[in-house]
């Protein structure tokens, strides 16, 4: 080979040898501005979604550079709000008696324990025997030859209450239950008496005055209601002292034993207190009422206090005490 053609092919290798390098220097940055342009650039809004469960999608902590944005949407479940509340879970009556069952409390044992030495103040107490029911007072006129006869209850205050009359023998015994001739019951702490006049078949008449007397404390009892009445007197002398041991009096104690025993504890309570003056009415009602409320069954809110004053009342007073609508 001369030297202009082995200058010609040193020439041309020269050239595909460079060509060939060129290619490759080339051809690399190219690629890598490829792969640069591709990891750095996305659509605006991509349908990108995260499943629950799936590794990645739980994220300690999150930070967001630069101006890129991440919409990351929670599928939430229909809420569903149980508003019966018979068939809401955990509000039956079974659950809390089974609760109770489970851990076996017994409430029988101390309360029996309790009773053996302490009775509780709603028990009855058969054993007073303070209020007469029925005939409150007897009357026993002995008179032979007797054609007619009359008898007239009056009070101190000169008003008749009460009257009987017939012709022939009068009985052996006349009952008065206490009611007046109007059907009110008349009230404890006045003085009573009685006339009798009886008329032979000559027509000649024969008066008989008995003595003064006074009514106990006495109960009327019909359908509709319950009244017991007694005197300020006898309540006073039924309070306890101080150092009697009972806080009580038993005339109250008897009172709430037939309130509980005859009356709807759904009934009210009036107490109706008369006195000479406004300031004994109340503390007889105050009194009353503070010891009731403790003994009787059903709302305290049932007691309604009446005071009446009258200045021609018994010396401490009536009371009243008159459940539902008697």
């Amino acid at each position: 080979m001369n030297d202009n053609n082995r200058g010609k092919w040193f020439g041309l290798i020269a050239g595909l040898t460079f060509a060939i390098f060129s290619g490759l220097v080339i051809a690399v940055p190219i690629a890598e501005a490829a792969s640069v342009v591709e990891a750095t650039t996305s659509p605006a809004d991509t349908a990108m979604g995260l499943q629950g469960g799936e590794e990645g999608t739980i994220f300690k902590s999150l930070r967001i550079e630069g101006e890129d944005r991440i919409r990351i949407e929670f599928d939430r479940p229909v809420l569903q709000l149980a508003l019966d509340a018979r068939t809401a879970p955990g509000l039956d009556f079974e659950i809390v008696r089974a609760a109770l069952a489970r851990n076996s409390h017994d409430l029988v044992t101390p309360f029996m324990a309790r009773s053996a030495v302490t009775r509780g103040p709603l028990f009855a107490r058969p054993w007073f025997n303070t209020f007469v029911s029925g005939s409150v007072v007897r009357f026993r006129p002995a008179l032979e030859g007797v054609e007619q006869w009359r008898l007239d209850v009056a009070d101190s205050r000169g008003n008749t209450v009460m009257s009987y009359e017939g012709k022939g023998k009068p009985p052996k015994e006349l009952n008065w239950d206490g009611r007046t001739i109007d059907g009110t019951p008349a009230p404890p702490g006045l003085t009573y008496s009685y006339v009798l006049e009886a008329y032979d078949r000559a027509g000649n008449k024969r008066n008989f005055v008995g003595e003064g007397f006074e009514l106990p404390p006495y109960v009327v009892q019909n359908g509709s209601g319950i009244a017991l009445l007694f005197s300020g007197k006898a309540l006073r002398a039924s309070l306890p002292s101080a150092d009697s041991g009972t806080m009580t009096s038993p005339i109250l104690f008897e009172a709430a034993t037939r309130i509980n025993q005859s009356a709807a504890a759904g009934d009210p309570i009036r107490v109706e207190v008369t006195a000479r003056s406004f300031e004994q009415a109340k503390n007889n009602a105050d009194v009353i009422v503070a010891q009731l409320t403790p003994l009787v069954l059903g709302d305290p809110l049932r007691f309604q206090p009446i005071t009446t004053v009258e200045p021609d009342a018994p010396d401490g007073g009536t009371v009243r005490i008159v459940v539902g609508s008697k």
